[in-house]
């Protein structure tokens, strides 16, 4: 795409969000949103991970997200541990919305040294997910870094369509809630980026049967 295209492509992107979003606030009718279970009730084991270690979210974090509800932990599974974090919203009409880990992983001293979209085969009825891979890095320190949106029932990857679908949602269903999953893996003392990627792989294909039952369909 030569960028004659590329501006005029992403000035009607522009267009099209501005023209929702006034919809989107304009068509407010109030929220129909199911009631969430509480993250902290969230399976302490599946499959073959457990959890090892339940993390708290410090204040300040919490200030910035405006989240309904967090959730982060480490589990051990055969072939190493992984993190896991969610982040439930409620309702996005306030301003309050995921922080994309594109972002907020580089305001931890992260930086991304490698990034791709990726296709999981997940054990839900032959479904598979499509979610964001990164590998991160603090100086020496690398880590796999897995992530998507999910919202009633939905798995997105991509930024923008989450903007589109949080539109269509919010005028035909009342709901603009969603969520944030994200993974990560380290690939540090001795643990190789191939195999990290393995495990958030398989820690992945194991923890999404749980997520898609668990959060707000």
């Amino acid at each position: 795409m030569n960028s004659v295209l590329r501006s005029k492509y992403l000035h009607i992107v522009t267009l099209v969000l501005v023209v929702q979003a006034v919809l989107f606030y304009s068509a407010s009718h109030g929220e129909n949103t199911p009631l969430p279970l509480p993250l902290k009730g969230f399976p302490a084991t599946f499959g073959s991970w457990r959890l090892i270690n339940e993390g708290v979210v410090p204040e300040e974090t919490e200030a910035v997200l405006r989240a309904d509800d967090l959730l982060t932990r480490v589990y051990a599974g055969p072939e190493g541990g992984a993190s896991l974090f969610m982040a439930y919203f409620k309702s996005q009409r306030a301003g309050q919305s995921p922080h994309s880990p594109k972002n907020c992983l580089p305001g931890a001293g992260f930086e991304p040294v490698a990034g791709e979209n990726g296709v999981i085969d997940v054990p839900v009825e032959g479904t598979s997910i499509h979610i964001n891979r990164y590998v991160v890095a603090n100086g020496d320190d690398q880590s796999v870094v897995l992530y998507w949106y999910q919202s009633q029932g939905r798995v997105i990857a991509d930024e923008f369509k989450a903007k589109f679908y949080l539109i269509e949602d919010s005028i035909r269903n009342h709901r603009s809630d969603t969520s944030l999953v994200r993974v990560i893996v380290p690939a540090t003392n001795g643990v190789s980026r191939a195999r990290a990627s393995k495990t958030a792989v398989d820690f992945v294909q194991a923890v999404y049967p749980v997520v898609d039952s668990w959060l707000p369909r």
